[in-house]
C-alpha cells in the first residue's frame, strides 16, 4: 500500500514538474514573441482597415482606410451598399450589402475584398445607438454641410449650411435622412463627409479614449473581433493622421435594374476600383512624406475622335483615380490617330503614374508658361486652362485603355 501512495506521489511530481515545464515555455514563448499589430505597424506595409457604419442591421456605409505607419498617410475607399456583383459567399448578381450579417462582418469583407482586390487585417462595426454614444462621448463630428437641409414633418429636421458640430443623435439623423430629389450618389457623398468628419474627431480625442475609465466605455462600444491591445495601438496611430489630407474615393460604376433592383455596377467589371487602390497603395508606400504626393492634379481632357461624349465618360474614369478634371471638350482636329498626354509638371515620376493609368506612352512636356513650348493648334485652351496634364484622345483609345502601343 505504501509502496502505491509513493508511485501515485512520484507521478504527481513527475505531472506537476512537467506541467511546470510546459507553463514555463509557454510564458517565454509569449514574452520573446512580436505582438502582431506591433509588427504591422512598425513594417513598411499599409495596414487595411474596414469600417461599418451600421443602421437597422444594414450597412449605411463601409469604407477601408488604407494606413501607412511608415510616413502616418492614408487613403480611403467608399463602396456604397448598392455595388452590383457576383457575390462570391452567394454565387449569385446582388446589392453587396445583401450578405451582411451584424453578427457576423465575415462575409461582407470577403465580397470588399473581392472587389477591391486586397487584403482587409482589421474590421470593426458601429451600430447605429453605440455610434451615437460614441459621438457625444467625443464632444460631437465636426463636418461642413454644403447646402442648408430642413426637413419638416413627423420629426424636424434643421441642418444649416457651413461647418457645424453634430451631436450623437443629429449625426444618425444626418446619416439616415433621404431626400426625394436626392440620387443615391448625394447620400453617399453625405456619408463619406460624416465618416471622415467622423475619423478625425477620434483621433483628435485619443488622449480622452486612453483614459482607463473612458476606454472601459468606449471601446465594449466597437463590434470587432480585436483585441483591445490592438484597438488601442490603431487608434493611437490613427490619430496622428492629418485627416484634412486624406483622400476618400468611392466604387464608381452605372446603374443597371437587375432582379427589379437598380445595382451599381462598377466600371469595366471592377478593374477601374482595383487599379484605383493599387495607385494609392502605391503611392502609400512612397518613403517621401513631401506635399507632392498628397498633391491633387489636374487633367483637361479634349476627344480627338468623331465619338460623341467620349471625353465625358473618360472624364469619370479620371475622376476616380483623384485627379481634379477642371475641363472637357472637343481637340481643334477629330482625326487624332494616337492618344497624347501634354505634361506640364515637369516630374517624370508624377506624369508616368498619370500616363499608366490609361497606358499611354505618348507623353511630351510642355511649360506652364504661355508661349513657351506651346502646339499652336491647342495653345488657346492651354492659356486659359494651364492644367497639369491635358489628355487628347485619340482612336487608339478604347474607353478604358491606349491599345496598340
Amino acid at each position: 500500500m505504501r509502496q502505491k501512495i509513493k508511485a501515485d506521489a512520484s507521478l504527481f511530481l513527475l505531472l506537476a514538474i512537467v506541467l511546470l515545464c510546459v507553463a514555463g515555455f509557454l510564458l517565454t514563448l509569449n514574452v520573446f514573441q512580436s505582438d502582431p499589430i506591433e509588427e504591422a505597424l512598425g513594417s513598411e506595409n499599409v495596414i487595411n482597415i474596414l469600417f461599418i457604419l451600421e443602421g437597422e442591421g444594414k450597412p449605411l456605409g463601409s469604407y477601408v482606410v488604407m494606413f501607412s505607419p511608415l510616413n502616418n498617410r492614408a487613403a480611403a475607399i467608399a463602396v456604397p451598399g448598392d455595388v452590383g456583383l457576383i457575390l462570391k459567399t452567394q454565387d449569385r448578381v446582388d446589392r453587396i450589402d445583401s450578405v451582411y450579417d451584424p453578427a457576423n462582418t465575415k462575409p461582407l469583407q470577403t465580397e470588399i475584398e473581392g472587389l477591391l482586390d486586397l487584403s482587409i487585417d482589421y474590421s470593426l462595426a458601429l451600430e447605429k445607438d453605440n455610434l451615437a454614444k460614441i459621438i457625444d462621448l467625443i464632444g460631437g463630428v465636426e463636418i461642413f454641410i454644403p447646402n442648408a437641409i430642413e426637413i419638416y414633418g413627423e420629426e424636424m429636421l434643421l441642418f444649416p449650411s457651413g461647418n457645424a458640430r453634430l451631436d450623437g443623435d443629429k449625426g444618425i439623423q444626418y446619416i439616415e435622412f433621404e431626400l426625394p430629389e436626392e440620387t443615391q450618389n448625394d447620400i453617399n457623398l453625405r456619408r463619406e463627409r460624416f465618416f471622415l468628419g467622423l475619423l478625425k474627431n477620434l483621433g483628435e480625442k485619443n488622449v480622452l479614449l486612453k483614459n482607463p475609465a473612458v476606454a472601459h466605455y468606449f471601446y465594449p462600444l466597437l463590434k470587432t473581433g480585436m483585441s483591445s491591445i490592438t484597438r488601442r495601438r490603431l487608434f493611437e496611430s490613427l490619430s496622428a493622421l492629418d485627416i484634412d489630407r486624406i483622400s476618400i474615393q468611392s466604387v464608381a460604376g452605372t446603374y443597371r435594374e437587375i432582379s427589379n433592383q437598380k445595382l451599381l455596377m462598377p466600371y469595366y467589371d471592377g478593374t477601374v476600383i482595383k487599379d484605383v487602390v493599387r495607385q494609392a497603395q502605391r503611392s502609400l508606400e512612397q518613403k517621401n512624406q513631401g506635399t507632392l504626393t498628397e498633391r491633387i492634379f489636374t487633367v483637361e481632357i479634349l476627344n480627338g475622335t468623331t465619338t460623341n461624349g467620349l471625353a465625358s465618360r473618360t472624364a469619370e474614369l479620371i475622376r476616380g483615380f483623384n485627379y481634379d478634371v477642371i475641363a472637357t471638350g472637343n481637340a481643334e482636329r477629330n482625326d487624332y490617330e494616337k492618344t497624347e498626354i501634354i505634361d506640364r509638371t515637369g516630374l517624370e515620376n508624377v506624369a508616368a503614374t498619370f500616363a499608366g493609368i490609361i497606358r499611354c506612352t505618348n507623353t511630351r512636356f510642355e511649360s506652364k508658361i504661355p508661349g513657351e513650348d506651346v502646339d499652336p493648334g491647342i495653345s488657346v485652351r492651354t492659356a486659359e486652362y494651364r492644367a497639369d496634364f491635358t489628355l487628347i484622345i485619340g482612336k487608339d483609345f478604347n474607353g478604358r485603355v491606349v491599345t496598340g502601343n
